[in-house]
């Protein structure tokens, strides 16, 4: 195998990669072997055609897909070692040449990582923020601890009402007939939470256990399957049971139950530190979010659109396993949000670009000030991680390959550039108006 790399504009690069006629040809038995027991000719048992016939009913191009699949996924990951381009998006591959007797060529478009020039990163200036805690907010967070330890009894005695979980079964139809995706059984609805399309779940409001409803909605114009985009459409639903939440009084016994506390008093006490922590905690991630922001702003780097998209997949592909866990599969999720997969990558965009930005002006400080990390911060993170999963380090490093290890080192790396930025900050309490902001903020930045 070769490689050649050619440089394009806004940080593209394109590797032309050759593999040989003897691998070519390799692969393309491969593929007839995988293939020959499906084919049928006459005059022939099943699984024993001869290559060559087949090639010769068919045209020679009959094995070339499988056989250019396999050689790509083989080789690309070689190629790109041997490339040393520092690659930070998915490939778009396209089929050169593939021909009996003949190398394979195929090349692979690829966003390479830009370049980053620093601005300003030593003594930026951010807001002051304060972390006090009142009695409303220890009594706010007291009422969610009570919903969280609410007791769910099912109704009996009473129609669906804004905030039960109605226990549904459901069926969708488009101009009389069902819809692909449109039907569930014992699907938990929580009423109010808008997780269904269009004015569904109060459509729901006022019915009765056992009751069969239908429920009427449209579909929005930009709809993910433009089959369905702008029309009306009608589920038959059953609800099978009403959910609803019994709080317990707010007493000894219920501090008691939810903590290590004999009294209420002592309960909220408690409470009222964690929650100035918490705060702490928020404070300290909004002002390094705020002077990443300021660095990434007086910096230059030139992000190619590929290496966004690739960000933009692999936070959709995060939120397809998130939504998962509560037992809804992505192509349900879009039809009952009105959501599609394009305006999803849309909406996520302006947050993948920051993720990148952040990484890259972090590691281009690193990189700067010369920060590296050791073997012992390696082991040291191993021990950490092993101590939160509840196994031994030497286990998890055996597991850990030399990919995940040079992930954690990068991560460090990037730790120990927040930490150095945020040693050197300068505080500023928050100003009056806008305008006082930006006069103070360019004063101090000069």
């Amino acid at each position: 195998m070769s490689v050649q790399v050619e440089n394009l504009e806004k940080n593209m690069a394109k590797l032309t990669i050759e593999v040989s006629a003897e691998e070519l040809e390799k692969a393309l038995n491969a593929a007839y072997q995988k293939e020959k027991n499906k084919i049928s000719i006459p005059g022939f048992r099943k699984g024993k055609v001869p290559r060559a016939m087949i090639e010769k009913m068919y045209g020679p191009a009959v094995f070339y897909e499988d056989a250019a699949n396999t050689l790509m996924q083989e080789n690309y990951p070689a190629a790109v070692e041997e490339s040393g381009v520092d690659i930070v998006s998915r490939p778009t591959v396209d089929v050169v040449q593939i021909e009996k007797g003949k190398p394979f060529i195929f090349t692979a478009e690829v966003a390479v990582r830009p370049e980053v020039t620093l601005g300003k990163y030593m003594g930026v200036t951010v807001t002051k923020i304060d972390t006090s805690v009142s009695d409303e907010e220890v009594e706010e967070s007291l009422e969610k601890e009570r919903n969280n330890n609410a007791r769910t009894i099912t109704v009996t005695d009473r129609p669906v009402e804004n905030g039960d979980t109605a226990v549904i079964d459901f069926e969708g139809f488009v101009d009389g007939v069902a819809f692909e995706g449109g039907k569930g059984e014992n699907h938990p609805l929580e009423i109010g939470s808008h997780t269904f399309i269009d004015t569904f779940e109060d459509q729901l409001i006022g019915k009765n256990t056992g009751d069969e409803v239908e429920v009427n909605v449209t579909f929005p114009e930009q709809y993910q399957a433009a089959d369905l985009a702008g029309k009306p459409a009608v589920f038959k639903v059953k609800i099978n049971e009403i959910k609803t939440k019994e709080l317990p009084e707010l007493d000894d016994e219920f501090a008691q139950d939810v903590s290590e506390f004999d009294t209420l008093a002592e309960y909220k006490e408690d409470l009222k530190k964690r929650l100035v922590e918490q705060k702490e905690n928020e404070a300290k991630r909004t002002k390094e979010d705020e002077a990443i922001q300021k660095i990434i702003d007086k910096s230059k780097m030139d992000i190619p659109d590929a290496m966004i998209d690739t960000q933009c997949d692999t936070m959709i592909e995060e939120f397809a396993q998130r939504i998962a866990q509560s037992g809804l599969s992505m192509d349900q999720y879009l039809q009952f949000s009105g959501m599609t997969v394009d305006k999803l990558r849309e909406q996520v965009r302006p947050e993948a670009t920051t993720r990148i930005q952040s990484s890259l002006v972090l590691e281009q400080i690193a990189k700067d000030e010369n920060i590296e990390i050791t073997d012992e911060d390696i082991d040291a993170e191993i021990e950490k991680m092993a101590k939160a999963y509840g196994m031994e380090a030497d286990k998890l490093k055996e597991y850990m390959g030399e990919s995940e290890k040079k992930s954690m080192k990068n991560d460090l790396a990037i730790q120990k550039a927040v930490e150095l930025v945020m040693d050197n900050v300068k505080e500023r309490a928050k100003a009056k108006s806008k305008k006082a902001a930006t006069t103070e903020e360019a004063a101090t930045e000069e």
